[in-house]
């Protein structure tokens, strides 16, 4: 399948590495051994040489990564992230990102080049960029510092996530399950 190529992008492909320049900024990807990429008129197009698995993996991965690439030099990419909890918050200063979330110091985050982080109120984070994967890596990194907890739900979670709540002591029944003393009869 051939991957359309905006207007506003420009494609190379020179010793098995394709680049992609566009307005949100340059990729580059070091294709593997036996993957081809080919480069028509605002077209490109991934082949490989025989329908080995292995070939047809990276034929597919390749494929993927080179859309990939397009897309976030034209749109870019986002993930946003939301902080629950009393007293959690996020701050700005400058680049980097101050994440306050129980710890006893607040916790500095600074992003890579062509990376930025937003900060909607003092609860929401906006991690976004052109290069898909460190655009993900950096909303785990960030997800890690507090992961959300079961019982209470607080942490930082992503936008969206649903997290699985457990009763704690609360739950438990008593009676159940049998057991109990027992003495001589």
């Amino acid at each position: 399948m051939a991957i359309a190529v905006p207007s506003g992008v420009n494609v190379g492909y020179a010793g098995r590495v394709v680049t992609v320049k566009g307005p949100k900024g340059e990729l580059t990807l070091r294709c593997a051994e036996p993957i081809d990429v080919k480069i028509d008129d605002g077209s490109i197009s991934v082949v490989r040489p025989n329908d080995e698995k292995r070939n047809k993996q990276l034929h597919g991965l390749t494929r993927t990564l080179i859309a990939n690439m397009v897309h976030g030099v034209t749109s870019g990419f986002s993930k946003s992230l939301e902080i629950v909890g009393v007293g959690y918050r996020a701050q700005a200063q400058g680049k980097k990102l101050n994440v306050t979330v129980g710890y006893s110091h607040p916790v500095v985050v600074e992003p890579p080049n062509g990376i930025d982080i937003k900060v909607e109120g003092t609860n929401k984070i906006t991690v976004s960029g052109a290069d898909k994967q460190m655009v993900g890596q950096l909303a785990a990194q960030i997800r890690a510092i507090r992961p959300p907890e079961p019982y209470k739900g607080k942490g930082i979670r992503y936008e969206g996530e649903r997290v699985r709540r457990k009763l704690g002591k609360a739950g438990k029944t008593a009676g159940v399950g049998g057991g109990g003393g027992g003495g001589k009869k």
